[in-house]
């Protein structure tokens, strides 16, 4: 297991070296300056000066092997849009506030994906079966972007029974963390309910339950550890994703987080930001992935790490 985790850090840096190489030669690829409309109002002189403090005077090979050897003494360099902030000193202070609220999408799709799961596989009414197939059909459907109109257009604006900018208050939490988890509650959804089925149909199952085992003890003891194989497998970038935060929601809602921290450093052509935030989602994803593969392992012995 050491050398099998080991090996996956490994080509989780190498991931992420070619991710950061990509994405500084396509960000300087694109026509524009990173100054916006501040490049119209400075002289010749201002101009010059500000190349030369965000290191662009120089050739682009130059300025790539620069940022990486800073890179390693995690040196991210400092936002061209927020004069003065470090891209470290954001990132720490923005991501907190997009795990939080990643974390009780997290949750809330797991359990409620788990659950529908179990019951839609279990139950003998097809009208129970139909509606929740009919609600995981739905919910992979939508985006989450479109879930979040709406729930501020009822519940925010015209029920005014939710606070629909910020994260001030828990009340405030409950609108984007909804939007956030329709959608993974509709994956964990189909993929509890589909395995489950299909482990009910297993030899073993039938023996356990031919020898009197308790309905509730095969579900739980013998069914849903190997049923929950597939959600453990999409749990790690499902968690990924949603503490590293949803662009459209965050924006929609006015959170200070990471999501939309990233748009507005496109938008403004932060370079700095740009690849702070790129390569500090990449390790998120990378982590969240390796950290599913060893629970798997450890929930299913019969999975082999190989190292």
């Amino acid at each position: 297991m050491g050398k099998y985790i080991l090996k996956r850090l490994a080509i989780g840096i190498l991931t992420l070296f070619i991710l950061a190489t990509i994405t500084f030669f396509l960000m300087h690829a694109i026509p524009g300056s990173p100054f916006g409309a501040d490049n119209k109002n400075l002289t010749p002189e201002q101009y010059a000066a500000m190349q030369a403090k965000y290191n662009l005077d120089k050739p682009l090979f130059q300025q790539y092997t620069t940022y990486m050897v800073n890179l390693l003494h995690m040196d991210f360099g400092e936002s061209i849009s927020k004069k003065g902030e470090l891209v470290l000193d954001i990132i720490l202070k923005r991501a907190p506030v997009t795990a939080r609220l990643g974390a009780c999408a997290f949750v809330i799709s797991v359990v409620a994906g788990i659950t529908l799961g179990i019951v839609g596989a279990l139950t003998k009414k097809k009208w129970v079966n139909g509606f929740i197939t009919f609600l995981a059909t739905l919910g992979v459907s939508l985006p989450s972007f479109i879930v979040a109109i709406l729930l501020m257009i009822f519940l925010g604006v015209k029920l005014k029974i939710f606070p629909l900018l910020g994260l001030s208050t828990p009340a405030s939490y409950v609108l984007p963390t909804i939007a956030l988890s329709i959608g993974p509650i509709a994956m964990v959804t189909r993929l509890t309910r589909s395995s489950l089925k299909d482990v009910m149909n297993k030899d073993y199952i039938i023996l356990a339950r031919s020898k009197g085992t308790d309905d509730v003890k095969v579900i739980i003891k013998h069914a849903l550890r190997n049923a929950l194989l597939p959600v453990i497998t999409y749990c790690g970038p499902l968690l990924a994703g949603l503490v590293t935060g949803s662009f459209v929601v965050e924006t929609l809602f006015t959170i200070p987080g990471i999501g939309k921290e990233f748009t507005s450093s496109v938008t403004n052509r932060d370079y700095p930001m740009i690849m702070g935030l790129t390569i500090f989602l990449g390790a998120i994803v990378i982590l969240m992935q390796l950290a599913s593969d060893i629970v798997a392992a450890i929930v299913d012995p019969r999975i082999k790490v190989k190292s």
